[in-house]
């Protein structure tokens, strides 16, 4: 499997380049602090998270019911672009969301370590779906990977893919504990070539989670497959992402190597808990507490 993609996609990757590259973007970046306009785009393709042990119903139907009046609360803001939870709260986010154009993710295949059969996770997803939810995310099998076993890697997600039929399938490479670059191109690689529709970062459960040389190596292998066959994979960091510098930075990186196509939805989501209220926050010039955990507005 190595092989044929070394063969089909560049795979290395210069610190020296990743290093000049951002510094460059942190420079732009930094003329953009506290740009409105760009703040509400990075509001608007945040996938809001909550993926607590002590996560119930009534959680699930918190974030639902709290997305579902924001435009009221907020007229003029965009909403978000999703509600992420797991398997178990599709079901009530599903029956309290009444927001349009806000789709349902839910993390399956044994999130967050990957570590149970195939058939197990080709179940839990399919039953994801069947709940109600219009997206997964997935970890590949990080120790499969480690270990050099990219045939199973690839044959997992493609797998995933083909049961989810239509639905999309972000795919985490917790880029935290790839050891280099060239891993993080690779495994990019893998989950595009196998049908990723999104590659994320992380889970959020592990250190370090996104990071914008992760953003950037992962960014270079999205271009490089779409202008090698033709289909455009999106991006997702996630884990850490909790403020708007660091929001504004992974979306110049995105905007410059992927250019503007890519902000929007359909290709570029913030995974967080936090960041939600944070950009609300900064847009309208007053700390709000809208999507907490209370449920309270301000």
């Amino acid at each position: 499997m190595e092989l044929s993609l070394e063969e089909k996609f560049n795979l290395e990757v210069s610190k020296a380049d990743v290093e000049a590259a951002l510094s460059k973007f942190e420079g732009i970046a930094k003329t953009r602090k506290g740009d409105v306009e760009i703040l509400k785009k990075c509001f608007s393709i945040i996938d809001l998270t909550t993926l607590n042990a002590t996560d119930g119903y009534e959680r699930g139907k918190l974030f639902a019911d709290n997305v579902s009046k924001f435009p009221n609360d907020f007229p003029g803001m965009p909403n978000v672009a999703a509600i992420c939870v797991y398997p178990s709260l599709v079901a009530a986010v599903r029956e309290n969301l009444t927001a349009e154009h806000v789709k349902i993710a839910s993390v399956a295949a044994g999130f967050p370590a990957s570590q149970t059969f195939i058939d197990i996770k080709l179940s839990e997803c399919e039953m994801a779906i069947e709940q109600g939810a219009d997206e997964v995310d997935v970890v590949i099998s990080v120790g499969s990977f480690l270990e050099g076993d990219y045939f199973t890697v690839y044959s997992e997600l493609q797998q995933i893919k083909e049961v989810v039929e239509d639905a999309h399938v972000k795919v985490i490479l917790e880029t935290g504990v790839l050891p280099e670059f060239r891993d993080i191109k690779l495994a990019s690689f893998l989950a595009m070539e196998a049908g990723a529709d999104f590659i994320k970062t992380s889970t959020g459960k592990l250190e370090p989670a996104a990071t914008p040389e992760a953003v950037y190596v992962m960014c270079l292998a999205i271009k490089e497959y779409y202008e090698k066959s033709g289909r455009k994979v999106g991006i997702k960091p996630a884990g850490g992402v909790s403020n708007s510098d660091d929001a504004i930075l992974f979306y110049t990186i995105v905007e410059q190597v992927l250019g503007p196509e890519w902000l929007y939805p359909g290709l570029f989501r913030f995974g967080t808990s936090r960041l939600a209220d944070i950009l609300l926050s900064d847009i309208v010039g007053k700390e709000i507490k809208y999507f907490s955990q209370s449920g309270s507005k301000y």
